[in-house]
């Protein structure tokens, strides 16, 4: 059974009609699970597949198609449910000085629960359509953080 943590009861709206036969593949066990590859060279996570939560936003088990940018950012803030705050730093050039100035964007990006992300992080996001009112990416890739950081005490 999948996990149950929201207040309405969560399942995956593929399997309602027996006679629709998708691109399910069976998962070890009797429940089936539908993912699907999101393409570009990404690949599906193992937790994406074996996994047993239900998520419709996310990429590779929800109705979301990743289309348009594909985007690379540091993880800042990880403390929404399910969304992430990631900084993307950039140099704008000055031509009266003959110099560079650093500037950076923070984004709003949907984060799977089949990802385990922490700030430091360096993410891999892909566009999609407007999922809530400032978040409009999707996490593709997580990359483990260098463990040069140091910890608050």
């Amino acid at each position: 059974m999948a996990e149950q943590i929201e207040k309405s009861f969560q399942k995956q709206p593929l399997f309602q009609n027996a006679k629709f036969v998708a691109k399910s593949k069976k998962v070890a066990g009797k429940d089936r699970r539908w993912y699907k590859d999101v393409g570009l060279g990404f690949k599906t996570p193992k937790e994406a597949i074996s996994g047993t939560y239900i998520d419709k936003k996310c990429p590779f088990t929800g109705n979301v198609s990743i289309r348009g940018r594909i985007l690379t950012g540091k993880v800042v803030s990880a403390k929404m449910t399910r969304t992430i705050i990631i900084r993307r730093e950039y140099l704008h050039y000055i031509p009266k000085y003959n110099r560079y100035e650093k500037r950076h964007k923070n984004l709003a990006a949907h984060c799977s629960p089949a990802f385990r992300v922490e700030v430091g992080d360096v993410v891999t996001v892909g566009q999609c359509r407007p999922l809530s009112k400032t978040v409009r990416f999707n996490v593709l890739r997580v990359s483990k953080a260098k463990t040069k950081s140091f910890i608050k005490f």
